[in-house]
């Protein structure tokens, strides 16, 4: 990985600078971006986008006063108008009793190697090759009919952080993907579906051909669909719709919701949450990982953690403001940007796979529904209650049969984790990843 030293020598600048001008303390955030996109439709190009950016935030606090200011300029004339004006705003902002950058005791004190860089960089060439690839090998499929086009992309950025806490670290991350959707049918009985890949290595990527053939399929197997009757039964999301429920999970242990009391599990620590064979993990360190980070938004030292063990839920997604408000100690979760204060977030979140595959985990089922796409947000989040729109495949007698769509799934997702069965094929495709999991006793509803 190449070091962006001038990154630091920048930040060390900007620091020096806002002390100068009588901050009590701040810290300083430096990120490069350079990203290409193109997009190909019937093997004609659509878009062809590259973009750079080189972004730099400061943070400033006078007491417990804070403010935030954000720039692309980078000249030291530039530099001392941002120092200016952060320490105005905060001496007239009001008092956050929670704010504050890391002691230095709680900096990190070593840097984790993620293998988060890929020094190759396709050209644009490359991309529209891959692009035209995937989507040849869609419209290959007997019954695909239409194209809503492939896209390719690559990005890099390099980020920066320093603090007047001593901290002063930097690191790369890389990203190469590619996408197709194509439509199978004619008039109003046409229905599309799509497949990607993403990888932080292109070495790494799935073959364009393979993902396009995967795509044109699964458009043509969701043609004629079905709607059914109101039920109680089995839902089986599909790799594709269970990682939803990872982020559900990591919204509602998200510190700031728990300081202020707005989520279902509140008051849930190290109660099960889930049966016993069940762990997830939060693993910033993951090799190739789509989110690994060596440190986190506030230069905590991240570290892999699992959040739910044998069932139980182990601890909340902090960051220091958080961690202050709940009276704990940070879980290095921070994640921020140049224009705003940092906030808990996940990082490489997974379930660990079950022992079943997904043949065995429908086998008894005798009706039931097998979710790959969900559509709306009808999540409360302060409740627990689930309502979504999906589509997919109905099951009968442990096989899957004809498609559904136009369908509504609810439950209360206290009930679906505790009830929630995980099969054995996870891939690591998101970076918040699980296998196909089956949560019985869930609504079902159409006609």
């Amino acid at each position: 990985m190449t070091e962006p030293v001038d990154q630091l020598d920048l930040l060390a600048r900007l620091l020096e600078i806002t002390k100068k001008e009588g901050a009590d303390s701040a810290d300083a955030l430096v990120f490069d971006a350079t990203s290409i996109e193109i997009a190909q439709r019937l093997g004609q190009a659509e878009k062809l986008e590259r973009s750079e950016s080189a972004d730099i935030g400061l943070r400033v606090f006078i007491g417990k006063k804070q403010a935030i200011v954000s720039s692309t300029d980078h000249s030291d004339d530039a530099l001392h108008e941002m120092a200016e004006r952060a320490v105005a705003m905060a001496k007239v902002a009001p008092e956050d009793p929670w704010c504050g950058i890391a002691d230095p005791a709680q900096i990190a004190a070593t840097i984790a190697e993620m293998d988060s860089f890929d020094p190759f960089e396709p050209d644009t060439n490359a991309l529209i090759e891959i692009a035209n690839e995937a989507e040849d090998a869609a419209r290959a499929v007997a019954g695909v009919t239409n194209s809503e086009g492939a896209e390719a992309g690559y990005s890099k950025a390099r980020i920066a952080l320093a603090a007047t806490n001593g901290f002063s670290q930097n690191y790369a991350v890389t990203s190469h993907s590619f996408s197709v959707s194509v439509l199978a049918g004619e008039g109003t009985a046409m229905e599309r579906d799509y497949d990607f890949a993403t990888a932080v290595y292109a070495e790494d990527l799935a073959k364009p051909a393979d993902v396009g053939r995967i795509a044109g399929e699964r458009a043509v197997a969701r043609l004629n669909p079905q709607k059914k009757k109101t039920a109680l039964v089995p839902v089986i999301y599909d790799w594709r719709a269970s990682s939803s429920l990872l982020r559900h999970l990591t919204g509602a242990i998200n510190g700031a919701g728990i300081a202020r009391g707005t989520s279902f599990l509140k008051d849930r620590m190290g109660e099960q949450i889930f049966a016993e064979n069940i762990t997830i993990h939060d693993d910033p360190h993951r090799k190739r990982g789509l989110n690994s980070k060596p440190f986190d938004g506030e230069g905590i030292a991240t570290t892999p953690k699992a959040i739910i063990e044998n069932g139980k839920l182990t601890t909340w997604l902090l960051d220091l403001a958080s961690a202050r408000q709940l009276e704990l100690s940070t879980t290095g979760n921070a994640s921020r940007g140049t224009g705003g204060p940092p906030s808990p977030s996940a990082t490489n979140v997974y379930l660990e796979a079950g022992e079943l595959s997904v043949s065995e985990l429908i086998a008894d089922v005798k009706e039931g529904f097998l979710v790959n796409e969900l559509i709306g947000m009808g999540v409360n989040g302060v409740t627990g209650d689930y309502s979504r729109g999906a589509s997919g495949y109905w099951i009968e007698n442990g096989e899957i049969t004809y498609p559904v769509s136009e369908m509504t799934i609810a439950g209360n997702l206290t009930d679906m984790f505790a009830n929630l069965v995980p099969a054995n094929d996870l891939e690591f495709r998101y970076g918040t990843d699980a296998p196909t999991v089956r949560i019985d006793g869930m609504t079902v509803a159409g006609l």
